[in-house]
């Protein structure tokens, strides 16, 4: 039989305490548990989900699981019934103001809460985001296409060659600006492919998520929306970009070099940092600092489409007593290429090179990176590093893994000859390799930044 939907998503335990206490989704309560006491709305669940959790939205707008087993009394204190929506109107259009398009691959940037369900739900279409972020029209004409539909996860080649096939339609009808909203988990690995696969943009292009969904308190969603919609509508910065907030107050964002970005918190709203260098700007939703050079905007519209992209390609984060059968394994798989995340200057230890020679004599091209993250490989400091350059091992200079992988994929999707890999593997396209590490470019908190340049020259003698 159909559970009614008052009860939508519980069966079993969880329906059976809701009915013992004659509560239902919905209900605003007070829950006794052994742990505490809980307050807040009982939401739907999926009905994938186990029967032995209670699910509740909180004040603090954290959603939260209570096993039955350690609840003792439920208290009916109020109740929210569930119909919300975001209130949609037509965008207005302002020809004195820049048109910026929002290209959607499935990344939460502005969202409702879905009542039906209890999922966030993201607003999308131009007429949504007005209703939540009404601020956008001060700032452009905003209009969306919706690519596709997925968890940043599961972006991959299909994704990238989409986004930047988009990219070069859009530039070419004359768009001003392009967002690019993406879930943040893999949001780096998207800015370094797209900054290989689209060079010489004339326009901003601006990858942004939110790390907290539209309906908590503490989501920099709406935030970030309007720093990256800014940046694409009157920066003169024509580069691959990530905008998410700098400090994890929200008073500014930071706009990151694609290629030179890594999210380095699982939670943090401040997660996104510069990497061996300092950001390009500081941003608001009324205005720009810059902190670094950088690519200026034109009013042509040429740009470098070039999606090739080999996925046969793999990371090796090196770790001591790796045995060699590993990178045997990605061999006989006809894997095309690997990158080491070696250790210290780039190293691995000696029971891998009889099977990085093999590699290389098959064609296999191995390039190393630093799992320090910060700092340059440099192979010809130790016997161990030599020998490693005489197998045909290409050093990466200061690129980022990630940034690494991503070039390697489309470097051999365009060619396998070694020769040629190495030549385009250290030939920097968009400061992927930089010469050298500016003194502020190892912080945890980034140089650049007038707080922490004003900390810093307390500190220096």
């Amino acid at each position: 039989m159909t559970q009614p939907d008052n009860y939508k998503g519980y069966r079993d335990l969880g329906l059976a305490i809701l009915k013992k206490y004659e509560t239902m989704v919905w209900d605003r309560v007070k829950i006794d548990t052994s742990k505490g006491t809980f307050e807040g709305l009982i939401l739907p669940r999926s009905s994938t989900e186990d029967s032995e959790h209670i699910v509740i939205k909180m004040d603090s707008g954290y959603n939260t699981g209570i096993h039955v087993s350690s609840i003792s009394n439920i208290k009916k204190i109020g109740r929210r019934e569930g119909h919300y929506a975001i209130p949609e109107k037509d965008f207005p259009y302002d020809k004195r103001k820049k048109n910026v398009t929002l290209l959607g691959t499935g990344g939460t940037i502005a969202s409702r809460l879905d009542y039906t369900t209890g999922a966030v739900v993201p607003a999308f279409s131009p007429g949504e985001l007005y209703g939540a972020v009404p601020e956008l029209a001060d700032i452009c004409n905003l209009t969306t296409k919706k690519l596709f539909g997925v968890f940043s996860e599961n972006m991959g080649p299909e994704q990238y060659k989409t986004l930047a096939g988009e990219i070069g339609r859009l530039i070419g009808e004359g768009v001003e600006g392009i967002v690019i909203g993406h879930g943040t988990d893999t949001m780096h690995h998207t800015s370094a492919i797209l900054s290989y696969m689209v060079q010489n943009t004339p326009v901003p292009i601006v990858i942004v998520g939110s790390q907290r969904s539209s309906d908590r308190p503490s989501s920099d969603a709406a935030r970030n929306l309007l720093n990256a919609a800014y940046t694409a509508a009157h920066s003169d910065i024509a580069e691959i970009m990530v905008c998410m907030f700098g400090p994890t107050s929200d008073d500014y964002g930071l706009l990151h070099m694609g290629t030179r970005v890594r999210k380095m918190h699982s939670s943090y709203r401040s997660t996104f940092r510069t990497l061996s260098d300092v950001p390009i700007a500081m941003v608001w939703p009324d205005r720009i600092v810059s902190i670094r050079e950088h690519k200026k905007r034109r009013r042509d519209k040429e740009v470098i489409i070039n999606s090739a992209y080999d996925d046969r390609v793999t990371i090796l984060y090196y770790y001591p007593g790796m045995n060699p059968d590993i990178v045997d394994s990605f061999v006989d798989m006809g894997y095309h290429g690997i990158v080491i995340a070696g250790t210290g200057l780039g190293h691995v230890n000696s029971a891998l090179n009889d099977s990085l020679r093999r590699a290389v004599e098959k064609g296999v091209a191995v390039v190393m990176t630093v799992q320090t993250l910060w700092g340059y490989v440099h192979m010809n400091v130790y016997d161990t590093g030599r020998y490693l350059l005489e197998l045909g091992i290409i050093p990466c200079e200061n690129m980022l893994p990630e940034a690494a992988y991503m070039k390697l994929c489309w470097v051999l999707g365009q060619t396998r000859a070694l020769s040629k890999v190495r030549e385009m593997m250290l030939n920097p396209i968009a400061n992927e390799i930089t010469e050298r590490e500016p003194h502020n470019g190892y912080l945890v908190y980034q140089g650049g930044i007038p707080e922490i340049e004003k900390f810093l020259s307390t500190c220096q003698k």
